[in-house]
């Protein structure tokens, strides 16, 4: 590889984007690059070697170097040893940080020498790097001022995991989404030459997982066409899906031709044998036919490679690399930076995912997300779960019905793990199919599916759902296909912040014509509804839920009041009838349901003789889409133990689209009060009910006081979360206030009080 990488700096000092050199930006050439050449020839490839040969494994005891680097400027002085050391020194500052804090981490193992070479070679932030995803961005906010910072990583008021704006200069561009560090490479590119900056450096840092993106070819065609000088690293590891091997209709390899057609790199032995061979040959003949013996050799590069690909669409293909040698990736990132070439430029780089962590290059994910883990081992420290995740119940719900009915076929995009399709697939190989980072894609390959009679279920984040949401309304829902769309981790997700979150599905999806929209308020009804999925086929459907776990037996039974056969959870769903809900609860608590129920709802023996509820202003309806229910019934329960005189109804919508409109009618008509609670943003469930009962005549009288609980119109950053909801208003406690302010059962201070 090293003997590649030193016939490939040589290309590229000759090569058209890089036949005219500036001076160098201020940057002292190193001596020992120079030096080195010859060596580089022999040695090993670093792609082959490993760090650690087995536990305990443990960093160096003192890192010099890395404590003298706090911003990139620190770095000019550096030699290459130095360097090196940097780059040994950097590796275990990530290791050491996100062991105690958790994080995404191979994926900033695998650029420790990439973002060493990018900060030493080019001067941020007047110039810009930008990291697609950013899920790999660790090394760089360590090299950029907030190494001390890493303590409080994807924390309440601490620093984001990925890239943002706002946190630091050193940010050039935010992400957590893929695909989409080209396009914004582009136009800053397009920008520093409209407004004639004297310098203009953009770098898109993209791996061969986001290159699956769309949007990647949409702006490299465009970038090609408009010959916007920027520079693109293809940072080629192998890792398109997670986890990558996930059993599925394409076999094991990572889910993506793409992938595959980048792989085929100038790394056997014959294509080796063939350029060396080419090179000593060409020098032998005359000028002119050097010339077109030079068009044929890098058309042969480009059919062996893949350069010919990114060629065609109007860059100069360099590489591909070992991205863990800095001495031969420092030349020629200095020579594309000195070159006055405004052709855009993609550089190939391979590199290992998890390099120099041996924990990490064993796991079938490379530990891309971790909790906190022990440094010797590589063990995380996961604590044992009360309950199996929404994700997993969901999973071998799906496989329930597909063992039932051929027809069922399950599609993830690049996200098997996060989703549950790696559980399917080990069962339904056959039946599994990972598009890649394409929601586009899936959305429209699951219509096609639905067209010839199979029952697709597409699934997908909630937030990464909003990528395909004109397949959603053009190829599903106008057309009125059967297509079941899956969105785990709807409402807050927790440390991985803003880009993350599920809060706008409800509103985005909410008014689209023919979508069957439903949300599972506990482990039990997100089988009820994965098997309601199944066996619709009259249109589309949406189900979506949370990240996290389910409550258990003891909860259900306690809190929610279900009547289990022997204290067990049922392993299997049964289909509930569209569009209807169900009260949970009556006043004096869930148990009441399966008491004789008053006249006017509610088992309490007080009501109607001055007791519990005998004014139509002390009748509140809690009706929950979702997850939050049980913070509702707690609620409930903690209202009524505080006040005698409010009673509460507790009702699950299970629906959104359609409405359960006779439980809406019923709770209207018999309480004063209806609050409704969701995990969505505004224009969401509460909107829709709103939305009803003004049609429906049912405010007309002024008797109905109606609050909707949502998400605020706010981002919420990094914390836990329980911390989020809490931020948002949506914990019990919060439903427990809205309930007695709404009854007059608390004062609520008037705004010119607040202010004094």
């Amino acid at each position: 590889m090293k003997f590649i990488s030193a016939v490939v700096a040589a290309a590229i000092a000759s090569a058209p984007v890089c036949n005219a050199f500036s001076p160098s930006s201020g940057r002292s050439p190193l001596r020992t690059i120079q030096q080195s050449t010859q060596s580089q020839k022999t040695s090993t490839s670093l792609l082959d070697t490993q760090t650690d040969s087995g536990p305990p494994y443990s960093g160096p005891a003192s890192k010099p170097i890395l404590d003298s680097v706090k911003f990139p400027s620190d770095m000019n002085r550096l030699n290459m040893s130095e360097l090196k050391q940097l780059a040994h020194e950097l590796r275990w500052e990530v290791i050491e940080a996100v062991s105690k804090t958790g994080g995404h981490f191979s994926s900033s193992l695998g650029v420790i020498e990439l973002t060493t070479a990018l900060h030493y070679v080019f001067d941020m932030p007047e110039d810009d790097i930008i990291w697609d995803v950013a899920h790999q961005c660790y090394p760089h906010k360590m090299l950029t001022g907030r190494r001390d910072r890493f303590p409080t990583l994807r924390q309440l008021n601490g620093m984001s995991g990925f890239c943002k704006r706002k946190e630091s200069e050193y940010d050039s561009f935010g992400a957590g989404h893929s695909s989409t560090s080209i396009s914004a490479a582009q136009g800053m590119s397009v920008a520093k030459s409209t407004l004639n900056k004297r310098k203009n450096n953009c770098i898109a840092v993209i791996g061969d997982g986001a290159i699956t993106g769309g949007m990647a070819y949409e702006a490299m065609n465009n970038a090609g066409y408009l010959s916007s000088r920027m520079i693109v690293v293809l940072n080629d590891n192998g890792q398109v899906s997670l986890p990558t091997g996930t059993q599925s209709a394409g076999g094991v390899k990572p889910a993506s031709q793409l992938s595959a057609y980048t792989s085929n790199l100038l790394v056997s032995k014959p294509f080796q044998d063939f350029r060396d061979f080419a090179k000593s040959f060409n020098r032998l003949l005359p000028e002119n036919v050097q010339d077109v013996n030079k068009r044929i050799d890098e058309y042969a590069r480009g059919v062996v490679t893949g350069g010919t690909l990114f060629e065609e669409l109007g860059f100069f293909y360099v590489g591909p690399i070992d991205g863990h040698d800095l001495e031969n990736m420092v030349p020629i990132l200095e020579k594309l930076r000195d070159s006055d070439s405004n052709k855009p430029v993609l550089l190939h780089i391979k590199t290992n995912k998890g390099q120099g962590y041996a924990p990490a290059l064993a796991a079938s994910d490379r530990m891309h997300g971790v909790g906190k883990f022990d440094i010797a081992t590589g063990i995380q420290q996961k604590g044992k779960a009360a309950a199996p995740s929404f994700t997993s119940i969901f999973a071998n719900s799906l496989i329930d019905a597909a063992t039932e009915d051929r027809a069922v076929v399950g599609i993830t995009a690049a996200m098997p793990g996060g989703t549950g399709m790696d559980i399917f697939g080990r069962r339904f190989p056959k039946r599994t199919f990972d598009v890649g980072i394409a929601e586009q894609h899936a959305v429209t390959f699951a219509a096609g599916m639905a067209c010839e009679g199979l029952k697709p279920f597409c699934c997908i984040y909630s937030t990464f759902m909003q990528r395909g949401y004109d397949q959603v309304v053009h190829d599903v829902a106008i057309q009125n296909l059967p297509v079941r769309m899956i969105l785990d981790r709807a409402g807050v997700v927790g440390n991985d912040g803003p880009t993350h979150h599920g809060c706008y599905d409800l509103a985005y999806l909410g008014c689209i014509p023919n979508l069957t929209i439903m949300s599972p308020s506990d482990e039990i009804e997100l089988r009820n509804m994965v098997a309601t999925c199944a066996g619709f086929d009259d249109g589309p459907t949406v189900l979506r839920y949370p990240r996290g776990v389910g409550y258990g037996a003891d909860k259900l039974q306690n809190l929610f009041g279900y009547d289990l056969e022997d204290g067990e959870i049922p392993t299997k769903g049964v289909p509930l009838e569209i569009g209807k809900g169900r009260i949970i609860r009556r006043p004096g608590g869930v148990h009441a349901l399966g008491e004789d129920i008053a006249a006017n709802g509610s088992s309490d023996s007080k009501l109607g003789s001055g007791g519990r509820g005998a004014k139509r202003e002390d009748r509140v309806a809690i009706l929950s889409l979702g997850t939050r229910l049980s913070e509702s019934l707690i609620a409930a329960n903690e209202v009524e133990e505080m006040d005698p005189d409010i009673a509460v109804t507790v009702a699950d919508a299970r629906f959104m689209k359609p409405l359960d409109v006779d439980l809406i009618r019923e709770l209207a008509k018999d309480n004063g009060i209806i609050i409704t609670v969701e995990e969505g943003s505004i224009g969401g469930f509460g909107d829709h009910v709103l939305h009803f009962l003004s049609l429906d005549g049912a405010l007309d009288n002024g008797d109905l006081k109606f609050r909707p609980m949502v998400l605020p119109d706010a981002y919420f950053e990094a914390a836990t979360q329980y911390e989020q909801y809490e931020m948002a208003g949506l914990n019990s406690h919060h439903i427990r206030g809205t309930v007695l302010r709404l009854a007059e059962k608390v004062e609520v201070p008037e705004l010119a009080e607040l202010e004094k």
